[in-house]
């Protein structure tokens, strides 16, 4: 099984935690699933084109149907001439993908396993910063000694948010927030010990 890294209000090492047996039989293909519907429910879906009957202007028919020796012209607004419709251009498209209740809990359950079983999964009692400085927020995060880290918190106070919102290299949300794309995303997750127990819980 694998453990997370428990630490102390000094934020060192103090120990380690077992996660639910039941995670490590998780197949990695959920958090593929998941994560390919996060990311699909993201696109703008903005990209347009106007096709010939969107485009404004070409009422009248340009010249007769017969005399000129040349091709029927019906109107300007023809994707044949400058100014014209766009053929097969974009359009509006649905880009959602569904992925039922279970599979969203069992891709969370597997990003959690996996970041404990690299050893980059962190648990605290609390990660409030009452002073609202950053030096003591980048004091904590220079202890983990990690390339970036997800900072999962109960709820997000005021000063907590002025101590960390400068930093580079570190996000943080609040438990309604975790999701398994965010937590597959970062190095190392920084977790508080009373989150974690609610998501295993769920689980």
């Amino acid at each position: 099984m694998s453990n997370a890294v428990v630490l102390n209000d000094k934020f060192e090492n103090n120990g380690s935690i077992e996660l639910p047996a039941k995670f490590e039989g998780i197949h990695s293909h959920n958090l593929y699933l998941y994560c390919k519907s996060y990311l699909a429910s993201l696109r703008a879906n903005t990209a347009r084109v106007k096709n010939r009957s969107a485009v404004s202007g070409g009422g009248k028919k340009p010249k007769a149907q017969k005399g000129s020796g040349g091709a029927r012209w019906g109107t300007l607004r023809s994707p044949l001439f400058v100014g014209g419709g766009q053929v097969f251009g974009p359009s509006k498209r649905n880009y959602n993908q569904k992925i039922n209740k279970k599979q969203k809990v069992l891709a969370l359950n597997f990003a959690i396993n996996a970041q404990a079983a690299n050893g980059t999964l962190f648990v605290a009692d609390s990660l409030s910063v009452e002073s609202g400085k950053t030096k003591d927020a980048l004091s904590i995060l220079n202890k983990l000694n990690q390339r970036d880290t997800l900072i999962v918190v109960d709820t997000i106070t005021e000063k907590s948010y002025l101590a960390f919102r400068n930093i580079k290299n570190c996000y943080m949300i609040e438990k309604q927030e975790v999701n398994a794309y965010l937590i597959s995303a970062y190095h190392s997750v920084l977790i508080e010990k009373s989150v974690l127990d609610a998501l295993t819980k769920e689980a």
